[in-house]
């Protein structure tokens, strides 16, 4: 995705979304693929719907779990609002992966703040043809359980990354819970066909 051999991939969103599962996927993805990964998590206040961000690097030989400011090469944002607040993370020629998703922030809700302005003009108007878009909530829906939007995440995810479909496969059988894997399976199955793969 740039021109050295470490890509950089940072999700974003609020907690409860499921950003660190899907984040330890793609980071068992890519070690599955033989690939050098550093990964970096920020919890913030997950537990009151605040901001998560996970960050994960692979190539080669990755020196540092941090992604350089303005380097990374694709965002992953859980929600609209938090990609337009990452956008400055990202490299002038780097890709972004929105869910459809539209949290109202606590502090616009409780009337602390005005609305945003309207984030999927923002996004278009940021991101250009560099964006693309899934809605995780309908995918999970299709899947049979709505907890699987990340992984409908996830797919969508592994369709934008050279990293084979099989590794995908065992990162998600090594880190989803047995009872749980068929549908997460599914729901990342059904990200991955949304993206045409």
């Amino acid at each position: 995705m740039n021109n050295d051999s470490t890509v950089n991939v940072a999700l974003v969103g609020v907690g409860g979304q499921g950003i660190l599962l899907a984040a330890d996927v793609l980071a068992r993805a890519a070690a599955e693929a033989g690939l050098d990964v550093k990964k970096s998590e920020i919890h913030g206040m997950s537990q009151r719907g605040g901001s998560v961000s996970s960050q994960v690097r692979f190539g080669a030989r990755v020196h540092s779990p941090i992604i350089p400011e303005g380097e990374t090469d694709l965002l992953v944002s859980f929600d609209a609002v938090e990609a337009v607040r990452a956008f400055p993370s990202v490299r002038p020629s780097g890709r972004a992966l929105v869910d459809r998703c539209y949290l109202v922030p606590i502090t616009v809700s409780s009337g602390l703040q005005p609305p945003p302005p309207d984030p999927d003009e923002t996004l278009a108007s940021l991101f250009g043809d560099r964006l693309v878009r899934v809605d995780s909530k309908a995918l999970a829906a299709e899947a049979g359980n709505p907890r699987t939007a990340n992984m409908a995440i996830a797919g969508a995810l592994s369709t934008l990354l050279d990293i084979p479909a099989a590794a995908w496969e065992a990162a998600l059988r090594g880190r989803v819970p047995a009872k749980l894997l068929d549908v997460n399976l599914k729901a990342f199955a059904l990200g991955r066909a949304a993206l045409g793969a």
